[in-house]
């Protein structure tokens, strides 16, 4: 029986780059960093006293079909304070793609990583 998701994977240009922007901008802590038989490093990060991992992998971020309007977030980070949080990263010069959204459950605000792929920060009502 399936009990959580464990990891998922960011497609990332630069492992490097990568881990400086989710550890030092957006404040995860690296996780794993292990040479593979064939060359990538398995490198994760993920977010204090939570499990779950992203895994940097080396490639090609993918263009999703836009949803609302937009194209949808490859991953949503839960934070308790999303208008401190939006200030926080805007001031260590994360792009944000959207303003604060209010929707019936909650807030989000998407941004960008250096490679592109589109990611969001959640909080629920």
């Amino acid at each position: 029986m399936l009990e959580k998701v464990f990891y998922t994977s960011v497609l990332v240009s630069d492992q490097d780059k990568a881990l400086d922007f989710y550890t030092n901008v957006l404040g995860m802590e690296k996780r794993n960093d292990n040479e593979t038989p064939d060359g990538p490093r398995f490198l994760t990060v993920g977010v204090e006293g939570d499990e779950f991992m992203l895994v940097l992998w080396p490639g090609t971020p993918g263009q999703a079909e836009p949803a609302m309007g937009r194209p949808p977030a490859s991953i949503t980070i839960e934070t308790d304070d999303i208008q401190k949080t939006y200030d926080d990263l805007k001031s260590k010069g994360v792009e944000f793609v959207s303003d604060l959204l209010e929707f019936e459950w909650g807030s989000v605000a998407q941004f960008l990583d250096p490679d592109g792929n589109r990611l969001q920060i959640r909080q629920g009502r």
